[in-house]
């Protein structure tokens, strides 16, 4: 296991999604600031109870699966207010938590096998058309840099195409991380082909 600063956040990210912060806090100006300088990642983690922002006293509740984040770009704003695009990376589960320097929170986390490269089959080609779909629409229109994804658009791969549903779909955090914990990419493309009322089985 390994020892990382955590991001708790009311929605992570997923693998190779993409993921905006604005970074205003004390604890997490010092720690964005030092991860882009050492070019290191740090683990965003999804609240099961507690507050984005720091409330004295409060230890937050987190779930038990998350993934790293690498920073692609980070921009001043003012002294004390960042902007940061980041990308997701592995997947981890998540240990013991405590509280380290500047209140930031560190986890002991084992990290999950890499989605291996599973092609579509027929019965879910349809999920992977109505996103590239909606990929080239919002091309068209200009808006791609709002959605939370980028290029390659890996739309033959049953783990790309269902991490990315599962990031745009208005689902609970409990079923996000329900999708984020499958270890079969193919199972958690069928899981969102439920979702969306398609046939998966």
């Amino acid at each position: 296991m390994e020892r990382i600063p955590l991001f708790p956040l009311s929605h992570g990210v997923f693998p190779d999604g993409v993921l905006h912060l604005q970074i205003f806090e004390v604890r997490y100006l010092d720690l964005i600031r030092r991860c882009h300088r050492e070019h290191t990642p740090f683990g965003v983690a999804w609240l099961a109870q507690g507050n984005e922002v720091t409330v004295p006293g409060q230890v937050p509740r987190l779930h038990p699966v998350g993934t790293l984040a690498h920073i692609e770009t980070l921009e001043t704003l003012q002294a004390a207010l960042l902007r940061v695009r980041c990308v997701g990376g592995k997947r981890f589960t998540l240990g013991a938590i405590e509280a380290g320097p500047y209140g930031v929170w560190y986890g002991e986390v084992d990290y999950l096998s890499d989605d291996a490269p599973t092609p579509l089959p027929p019965k879910l080609q349809p999920l992977a058309n109505r996103l590239g779909r909606g990929i080239a629409q919002a091309q068209t229109d200009g808006r791609l840099g709002e959605l939370p994804l980028q290029a390659p658009y890996r739309l033959d791969e049953c783990g790309w195409v269902a991490n990315r549903w599962a990031e745009l779909l208005p689902l609970s955090a409990e079923e996000k991380m329900a999708l984020l914990a499958q270890p079969d990419p193919q199972a958690r493309l069928v899981q969102v082909a439920q979702v969306l009322g398609t046939s998966g089985d």
